[in-house]
């Protein structure tokens, strides 16, 4: 059997690899992908206390630029999550073609985000936002929000890895106020750039807003982590 390699596109923090790492017990080396050097450099650390006798390389730069640092060793596992709808897509999913290994399988997941989210309490979050950045979903250093002109169902269905199925997970988190403050700072949508001077302001007031929503302390958030599972037509599971 193919010794498995993970290609984590978006990586972030790493919070993928250091969820799949307890799971994949076999997974030889990991390829971290990320535009964010120091993201990126994050995730690798992260991964350092719990990697065992896996490898980690890091490469910078747009998904759909990235080749293995090392030939032939082809990724089992394409994972990208939260990430794929603000890469160019198909030339991701053409990298991915070549790149991946007969068997790979593509998997892009992911469960909206609090501004999506429909509760009472990310409601008036989203209200406090839009008082200070106006209506319009606000992303990247001075754009806004639109949401993808096609389904990313279509976009695999135009490429090689055209066999897709899906799952669905209900998940339910508990936040403190103050971690909600810490994840808004990590978002393209409020991020601490995007209020000029005006950031510590904004936070005082969003803290106050989540503490009085807070029941016991905690803020409830029901979500469906939807993951699409892609692979070449007639290739194995």
């Amino acid at each position: 059997m193919p010794t498995p390699v993970l290609l984590d596109l978006g990586t972030g923090t790493g919070q993928v690899p250091r969820a799949l790492l307890p799971v994949l017990r076999r997974l030889a080396h990991i390829d971290l992908v990320d535009v964010n050097a120091s993201m990126v450099e994050a995730a690798r650390a992260a991964l350092e206390p719990v990697r065992g006798a896996c490898t980690v390389d890091v490469f910078t730069g747009a998904a759909h630029t990235f080749a293995p640092a090392v030939p032939g060793r082809a990724p089992t596992l394409i994972t990208c999550c939260r990430s794929f709808h603000w890469m160019s897509r198909p030339e991701v999913l053409s990298m991915a073609d070549r790149v991946a290994a007969p068997h790979a399988v593509v998997t892009i997941m992911g469960d909206g985000s609090l501004w999506t989210h429909e509760a009472d309490w990310t409601a008036a979050l989203r209200a406090l936002i839009q008082s200070y950045l106006g209506e319009d979903r606000r992303a990247g250093t001075c754009g806004t929000y639109a949401g993808p002109d096609r389904s990313y169902e279509d976009d695999l269905a135009d490429s090689a890895f055209s066999a897709v199925t899906e799952r669905s997970f209900p998940v339910s988190r508990l936040w403190a106020p103050e971690d909600v403050i810490g994840y808004l700072r990590t978002t393209s949508f409020a991020r601490p750039a995007l209020f000029a001077g005006r950031h510590g302001e904004f936070e005082a007031a969003a803290l106050r807003l989540l503490q009085d929503h807070a029941g016991g302390g905690v803020l409830k958030e029901d979500a469906v982590f939807s993951v699409l599972l892609a692979r070449r037509p007639g290739g194995a599971a």
